[in-house]
């Protein structure tokens, strides 16, 4: 099949006991696109992935797969596939017949699908182990094969519930680049669900951010991660640092807020009044460590724990009014001057760094 967009339209899903999973997500993916939705445990991806396949009905709204309303199909209509956490394989099947098994349910003949299978498995570079059964095979393994079932359908768009969840970390690698080089290769849309950053990041295209059964932000990893929407966002994708107060003062040149321990901020000019409430985010890499603090871009934090890295060192700190806040430094500026647990240190970033924050649709 051809790659189709999909279309999320307004989409709900309500349980029995008045939960709401999903709440009025609309989203476009356009064909060819490698999609992440990215959140906690809860937030409504899974749940939002399953109604795309037809596994979960949907309480309001519709999905469209191309031109075609799919919103009341039935899963092998729709032209998805899905491939499941668990995998799924027939323990008694060895890996061509697991991954032909589709193929026979729909009446195909037994050398025509074989032969099918074998292509499929060519394509995962599993060809070598076509004979053996899900006993047999790593996890790793497993995964290709039910990666391979799973497009043995030719779908327009493949769905993938936390595919590496189950994948030792340097697996993990490994195989998120197979899938990034495989989605590549297909052109198909790809729509992977995760909890991790770093697996989003690395494979995405379009990454959505979900909190709460809503979207908090769609757009490329680029964006997401260096202009976060929201304090939700920016602190779930990690390294920046959020700092919420009221507007006290709107100048020629920006905006000045104070927050709850007395200390006084600046930000960038945007359409604020006295008195609403504001909150911006400063990436840790950007924050520097420079006597006198700067007026409105800085303060006094007090050491509160260091963490080695690596290539960089992490150190978190308190200051009145905030809830947290981090820095990461190199390595070697690390320890040319080290620092330790309780040290009071000077903290500054550039105005240019501040990022204003929206407030969160699921607030």
């Amino acid at each position: 099949m051809e790659p189709a967009q999909i279309e999320i339209v307004g989409v709900t899903k309500r349980y029995p006991g008045g939960t709401t999973a999903v709440d009025d997500v609309s989203l476009k993916v356009p064909a060819g696109t490698y999609c992440c939705l990215l959140g906690p445990s809860g937030c409504g991806k899974s749940t939002t992935l399953r109604m795309v396949a037809g596994h979960e009905s949907i309480s309001e709204g519709h999905i469209r797969l191309g031109n075609t309303v799919v919103t009341d199909l039935p899963p092998a209509k729709r032209g998805t596939a899905m491939m499941f956490q668990s995998y799924a394989l027939f323990p008694h099947l060895d890996t061509t017949d697991n991954v032909a098994f589709s193929l026979k349910m729909k009446g195909v003949d037994k050398a025509v699908r074989r032969a099918k299978a074998l292509d499929m498995l060519k394509l995962v570079q599993m060809e070598h182990l076509a004979e053996r059964r899900p006993a047999q095979l790593s996890g790793g393994q497993q995964q290709r094969v039910a990666l391979a079932r799973a497009l043995i359908t030719d779908p327009q768009a493949l769905l993938l519930d936390e595919p590496l969840s189950a994948l030792d970390p340097f697996l993990k690698i490994k195989v998120r680049q197979e899938l990034k080089k495989l989605q590549s290769q297909l052109g198909i849309s790809f729509i992977h669900v995760t909890h991790s950053q770093e697996e989003a990041m690395a494979l995405a295209d379009l990454v959505v951010v979900m909190n709460k059964g809503r979207i908090e932000q769609a757009a490329e990893p680029r964006e997401v991660f260096n202009r976060p929407a929201t304090a939700f966002v920016a602190r779930f994708m990690g390294d920046h640092n959020v700092i919420a107060g009221r507007v006290s003062k709107i100048t020629p040149s920006g905006i000045e807020f104070d927050v709850p321990g007395g200390a006084t901020f600046n930000a960038p000019t945007e359409s604020f009044d006295v008195g609403e409430p504001i909150e911006i985010a400063v990436r840790n890499d950007r924050v520097k460590f420079v006597t006198p603090p700067k007026k409105g871009c800085g303060m006094t934090g007090l050491v509160q724990n260091i963490e080695y890295h690596g290539q960089k060192v992490q150190i978190s700190l308190s200051a009145p009014g905030i809830d947290a806040f981090d820095a990461q430094i190199p390595e070697s500026e690390f320890f040319a001057k080290p620092l330790s647990v309780g040290d009071a240190v000077p903290l500054t970033w550039a105005p240019e760094d501040v990022h204003i924050l929206k407030s969160s649709p699921a607030a």
